[in-house]
């Protein structure tokens, strides 16, 4: 195999250095809420209220990401959204009342659904270069620098979380603006690809409709189950009478089983196809974690949401490069989809639980990622980069 140019390799790596910012910016935005709901003296209503914020603004954000992403607009895009995301994490870090939150809140989720639409669609078209799969390892970026955020976060627990929040804030963005000759310079941003077959902003979708909204579908019922895991895991440990500590324990195993299979996930992908990998790994997902939420042991419990989590790596960067034939409007028509599992799932999860238990509440993203090994096939073939 021919070794892709060297400024291929070099937007490979700025992308990367994105997707590991944006984990970090996250990661800690996440870890310190309680933190953030004390200094406001927020209710659990009200807080309700800046979430729902910020995934209002993050809608909105995918949605115009979609309608507006060009070829030539990537680099100020990817420059000034993650300038932008960073600032607004400094921001938020300063805010004390309800309606700064919500305000700071509505921003910071735009930019960051813009910055999602931004960054996928660099990835897809940076992947057409490479001749192979390279979006698993891109997306385990992200995954490592939210487990690097949620460290952070934990190893400065006495700090408070506006010197994090505006230190964190400060440093990302600076870097963002430091590197913005490199983003300027990415090579993709003139390049054919099969989401802009002439360079220019004019789209040909390789997608039908019914396969566009499938691709959706599977990215809900998958972000559900990521949801699930993100509010639902620890609580789960916890049912079954493990210590805080080993409760808190279950999630970071799903994120670093989740990291380790995109790491490997390219390769797989290369040599098999997309769809025997994701289909093989949502069986062994499904198959995992309906095992560990059945079972009433700490440790099959911890190995369950470890399975699911690697089970489940490959799925979305799949996804991502399925709908990236169609160009930016069909990426931000699937994350915009994926996103709303992504919501609906922790509350989801909880009404069933409420009305049987969460065991059985927790069978349903397993449910969900074996439907998604049934139609892998048909929402993924002819999909190689």
């Amino acid at each position: 195999m021919s070794r892709p140019p060297a400024s291929v390799r070099r937007e490979r790596a700025v992308l990367s250095g994105y997707f590991l910012g944006l984990g970090v910016v996250m990661a800690v935005w996440g870890a310190r809420m309680p933190a953030v709901q004390h200094a406001a003296q927020l209710s659990t209503a009200r807080l309700s209220l800046v979430l729902l914020a910020a995934a209002l603004g993050m809608v909105a954000g995918l949605t115009s990401g979609g309608r507006y992403v060009r070829p030539e607009r990537l680099p100020a895009l990817m420059v000034g959204g993650g300038a932008g995301l960073a600032g607004c994490l400094a921001v938020l870090g300063q805010c004390t009342t309800l309606a700064s939150l919500l305000l700071a809140a509505m921003v910071f989720g735009s930019t960051h659904g813009i910055l999602d639409v931004a960054l996928n669609t660099a990835a897809v078209r940076c992947q057409d270069a490479y001749r192979r799969p390279i979006m698993a390892s891109l997306h385990a970026a992200y995954s490592g620098g939210a487990l690097g955020g949620a460290a952070l976060a934990a190893a400065t627990a006495r700090t408070p979380h506006s010197t994090l929040f505006l230190v964190t804030g400060l440093a990302l963005g600076a870097t963002a603006l430091v590197t913005a000759s490199r983003t300027r310079a990415l090579s993709g941003t003139g390049r054919p690809s099969a989401s802009f077959p002439h360079g220019g902003g004019q789209e040909r979708s390789a997608l039908s409709v019914a396969r566009l909204w499938l691709l959706g579908a599977l990215a809900a019922a998958i972000l559900l189950g990521e949801g699930a895991a993100a509010d639902w895991a620890a609580v789960h440990l916890h049912s079954l009478h493990a210590t805080t500590a080993v409760s808190a324990t279950a999630f970071a195993l799903y994120s670093a089983a989740m990291m380790a299979g995109r790491l490997t996930g390219d390769k797989l992908t290369a040599a098999v196809g997309a769809p025997t990998v994701v289909r093989a790994g949502a069986m062994f997902s499904a198959a995992g974690l309906a095992t560990g939420a059945s079972a009433d042991s700490v440790p099959f419990a911890l190995a369950g949401w470890a399975v699911f989590g690697l089970g489940l790596s490959t799925t979305i960067p799949a996804l991502i490069t399925a709908a990236g034939t169609g160009g930016p409007k069909a990426v931000a028509t699937v994350s915009v989809t994926g996103y709303l599992g992504l919501l609906a799932g922790p509350a989801l999860i909880g009404a069933l639980a409420s009305t049987t238990s969460l065991p059985t509440a927790l069978l349903l993203p397993a449910l969900l990622a074996a439907a998604v090994a049934a139609l892998a096939h048909r929402a993924l073939e002819n999909t190689a980069p």
